[in-house]
Formats: structure tokens, sequence, C-alpha cells
């Protein structure tokens, strides 16, 4: 959520920045009943000045008693005026995107998104490389078919090695972080609306996105970012405190709504997976952003650089980042298969929006108090990290050689058919 001051001192900015992210919202209504509230609450502070004043009239005369009646009704009135005008200002203010940084740049879809950089080098076989869906049925080491009768589309058994691989790779981006002084946690998947409408996924789109239970107010989480970023709500930090760095570990569970015959088979787009989150809420300071940003997304890079997997960094565009966000990264990695890269981590700067909405802040050494700072960046993924793995890993022979950094936690070197 945006501070209504800065949306009045910047209309125009804030109605470009949603038109460049392809949303649409009343900017104009929007003043209009924030004008009109502060109106009504200026007549409401009148009214009680002058109540105050008559209060001090003792005994008080007919004509006291009679205005104070009628200020009592002209207060009830701009109460009643008040609490309808204040319902509709929210609801449209939870409908402001954020404001992008002026490095971001304009443009509607992903195919605007700038790259950066891109690390490794992409493997030549000298054989016909196979699919990761090909090795991993001939290997026996997931199961796509019995994964659609048990739980639906997009349904899969992870199995044998390929479990064990899973298990290996999610507990190694564990530890890497946890030594570099994050706190790790294991936050609850099943969340309440306000840590979604806090994080940004409600109101817009990301609603049909989320799986809702048959609970009053419960629902799955799909991704970590939101229960992790939400601990805090609510809450005043102290500014010695900041910044707080969480690595959260959790499954993760998306309905792909938006996604319908998009990436259908194998593991790429499925409805539940596994997530390593790093989530750091800081203090409200441009430049300490930048650099935890930076510091986010060299953690990411070092653990596809671990792995040794080629990838690329975008910088992404206006309309392709989300609302919430005035700066983002993704990073794709490259899959054989697909003969191009494919996301596999986002990083992103959320300002104080996502505070704002959590009612969460910090207390400064001067003694005032400003809403934090938060950010989001995706350590790792599986099971779709996997696929990357697979594929570019694979052996002439129709075996799967491990990743030295994951064979401690995998215990074998080779991935082959038992």
């Amino acid at each position: 959520m945006l501070d209504i001051q800065f949306i009045r001192d910047n209309a125009q900015k804030v109605k470009q920045a949603a038109k460049n992210k392809n949303r649409e919202v009343d900017i104009d209504k929007l003043l209009e009943l924030d004008s009109t509230r502060r109106g009504l609450i200026q007549q409401s502070q009148v009214l009680r000045e002058e109540r105050n004043t008559l209060s001090q009239n003792h005994p008080p005369s007919e004509n006291d008693i009679t205005r104070g009646k009628e200020i009592k009704e002209k207060l009830k009135i701009i109460e009643d005026d008040l609490k309808k005008i204040d319902t509709k200002l929210n609801d449209l203010m939870m409908y402001v995107p954020n404001v992008p940084l002026d490095e971001v740049p304009v443009g509607k879809s992903e195919k605007d998104n700038v790259e950066l950089k891109k690390w490794g080098d992409i493997r030549a076989f000298d054989f016909e490389p196979k699919d990761h869906i090909t090795l991993g049925t001939e290997l026996d080491i997931f199961d796509l078919e019995r994964g659609s009768k048990v739980s639906g589309f997009r349904g899969y058994f992870l199995k044998n090695q390929g479990a064990t691989l899973h298990l290996a790779l999610i507990f190694y981006v564990y530890q890497k972080l946890v030594a570099k002084g994050f706190t790790p946690m294991i936050p609850p998947t099943i969340v309440k609306a306000f840590t979604l409408y806090g994080s940004g996924h409600f109101p817009w789109g990301g609603q049909q996105d989320v799986y809702k239970l048959n609970d009053d107010d419960s629902y799955l989480a799909g991704t970590a970012e939101i229960p992790v970023t939400a601990y805090h709500a609510g809450e005043t930090l102290q500014e010695s405190e900041l910044p707080k760095r969480y690595t959260g570990m959790s499954p993760c569970y998306r309905r792909e709504a938006g996604a319908y015959g998009k990436d259908t088979k194998g593991l790429y787009r499925v409805h539940e997976f596994w997530k390593i989150e790093q989530v750091v809420i800081g203090k409200n300071d441009r430049e300490e952003a930048i650099k935890i940003h930076e510091e986010l997304e060299q953690n990411a890079e070092e653990i596809l650089q671990d792995l040794k997997l080629p990838y690329r960094q975008l910088l992404m565009c206006t309309g392709d980042m989300g609302e919430p966000q005035i700066k983002k990264y993704d990073i794709e990695t490259w899959m054989p298969s697909r003969k191009a890269y494919g996301e596999t981590m986002s990083n992103s700067i959320m300002g104080d929006f996502q505070a704002r909405r959590l009612n969460m802040k910090y207390r400064g050494k001067d003694g005032k108090t400003k809403f934090c700072f938060t950010y989001n960046n995706t350590a790792v993924a599986s099971p779709r990290i996997l696929i990357a793995i697979l594929e570019n890993y694979q052996q002439k022979d129709g075996t799967i050689k491990v990743p030295d950094v994951l064979v401690p936690f995998t215990q074998f070197e080779t991935i082959e058919k038992k």
C-alpha cells in the first residue's frame, strides 16, 4: 500500500506506474474520496471544539443544551459518512500498485525484460539428450502417471533417488543460507487472508491462483514469503534489530489458474512444490535496499554456480514485475529440452508497500517510527530446478551424474535404474 500523502503529491506518477504495470485504478476517484474524508474530519474537529466550549458553561443554558443536541446529531451523521468513505477509500487503496524505481524498464510483457548477464557454458552433447520426463520415467525417479491418478492434473510422485536428490538439494540450500546468518524457519502453509493482502497477492489476480480451504479465513500459501513476511505484522521493531534475515522452507500450493495449457507436461509447472525463500525485513532506506537486493541475488547465483548450472539474469520490466515490487530480478536456468532458459528464481524489493499493509514498523534511533522495507528471493524451488539438474547432468549411458556439491547429502554420485 502506498502512503496517501505520496499519492496526493505524486498523482500523475502513480497513475503512470499503474498504467506501466498494466493495472487499472481510479486515482482521481481515490483523491476525491480522500478530499471528502479530510473535509468531514475537519468539520468533526470544529464541532468537537464547539462542544468542548459549551461544556464549560455552568450551568448550561437552554440554548447550550439545544446546540449540544444538534452537535451530537451532526457528529453521528459525519461519523457514519466517514465509515462509508473509509471503506471505499481503503478498497481503492488496496488496488494501487507500487511505483517502480527509475531504472526499471517500461514494458508490457516478458518480451520487454532486459537481459543483464549470462553465466556458465551451455553443454554440447555428443549424444541425443533426453528430456526430464524420459529420464525420470526410465530411471524410475518420479511418476507422473500415477501422480495424476492420485492427485489430479499436474500431480506427481518423486521416488527412489529422485526423492533423495530433492531433499538433498533443499537441505543443501537451507544450510548454506543459515551459514550466511539467515534465521531458519519452517512456516505454516495455512494462512489467513490478511497475510495475502499484506504480501500483495490479494486483491489482484493472484486470488485466482490461491487455494481456499473450507474453513473460514484459511488459504494455502503459494510461497513462504507470505507467512514469513507477516511474522512481524502489527509489531514495532527497533532499528538496531534490522535487517532481519529469514530463510523459510515450506511446501507451496498454486492453482496455476492463469497458466491453463501452459507447460502442462512434466515438472515445470505443478500445483504443489517445495521452496526455500529468502525474506528480509529492513530499514526504510533506498540506498540500503539496493545493497540487500544485490546480496539476495548473489546468494541465488551462488547456488546455481555451486550446482554448475548455466543461467541468465533478467531485469524485469514494469508489465512483468507484479504489483508490490519496485524492482525485480528473475534468474532463468538452462534447460536443454526446452532449448531455452526457464525461470527458477525471482528477487524483489517491495519498499514499504507490504509493511504498510501489515502495519510493520520500526523505531529509529531518533525515536521516530517508520514502516519497514521488505524483500524476498527464491533461493530454490523444487522439483522445477530438478529439470535443469537431470537434463544438464545426463550421461550417454542413460544415467545422471549428481552435482558434486550435493553428493555429501545424497550419499551417491550417480542416479541409475535400481
